[in-house]
């Protein structure tokens, strides 16, 4: 089940007006939300900061265009999610 964005929300997103993809965009948003949380450590929310909420519908996004090929994800999400990591040493 998502936690920081609607299936209403990832669908307007896309543009997608009918109920017959909903089960992909759910997985879709899934898939993104556990890659955003795994990549900075944080449980997301719908009051997540925008740019994680936006990373997610990114992600989504690509992975519908691109559900046919295997291009990778776009660099632009990484820089998003960059200030929410925790250093490391």
């Amino acid at each position: 089940m998502p936690l920081s964005i609607t299936l209403a929300e990832a669908k307007g997103f896309l543009r997608v007006a009918d109920a017959a993809e909903d089960a992909l965009v759910g997985l879709l948003v899934d898939a993104a939300e556990a890659r955003v949380a795994a990549a900075t450590g944080l449980a997301l929310t719908p009051a997540s900061p925008a740019p994680l909420r936006l990373a997610v519908l990114r992600l989504v996004a690509h992975a519908y265009e691109h559900r046919d090929d295997s291009e990778p994800p776009p660099n632009l999400v990484e820089a998003w999610l960059a200030p929410y990591r925790e250093a490391r040493l």
